[in-house]
């Protein structure tokens, strides 16, 4: 079975910062992006797929394809980075079975009613619910932008909300 070496939330997905720093401090060597939108694009998906290093094997998935890959042991061998555009697909992922222990979130992008809560980190009232619920679920959330940054806890970004 895979394992799960890093499951971030970025809503830019595969980028710089993810393939210089992320890959090579996890020790990944498989990223599986998780989107129902860019699944469901296959010019953008080539595209993300590209990005990657060519030692990096990328899967692509729906949110409930991964959820089944999961659950089916699909996923195969490697150390894997698991990568979400939003709260809202990773909720869905770990309702569909998806077992994480723990959670990165490092970039959720900005607009109208939501809050920066640390560095490019943005939340707003949804977010802030869906965070509650995979705690509840036994998930450690913890946020950090770049690996040089102390991770900061999720009662700690609460507070700031």
């Amino acid at each position: 079975m895979a394992s799960i070496v890093l499951c971030r939330i970025d809503s830019r997905l595969i980028h710089g910062q993810v393939v210089t720093k992320w890959v090579g401090q996890s020790q990944a060597n498989r990223i599986a992006v998780v989107s129902d939108e860019l699944d469901a694009d296959p010019f953008m998906k080539n595209i993300y797929l590209m990005a990657a290093p060519p030692s990096i094997k990328v899967d692509c998935y729906s949110n409930s394809s991964f959820a089944a890959a999961w659950k089916e042991n699909q996923l195969g061998e490697g150390k894997v980075l698991v990568l979400f555009p939003s709260l809202t697909a990773v909720q869905d992922a770990v309702h569909q079975g998806f077992d994480v222990q723990n959670i990165q979130v490092g970039g959720l992008g900005g607009g109208p009613s939501r809050k920066a809560v640390f560095q490019n980190i943005t939340l707003d009232d949804k977010d802030v619910g869906i965070l509650g619920d995979l705690k509840d679920h036994g998930i450690k959330v913890f946020f950090q932008t770049i690996p040089e940054d102390k991770p900061q806890s999720l009662e700690d970004i609460l507070k700031k909300y």
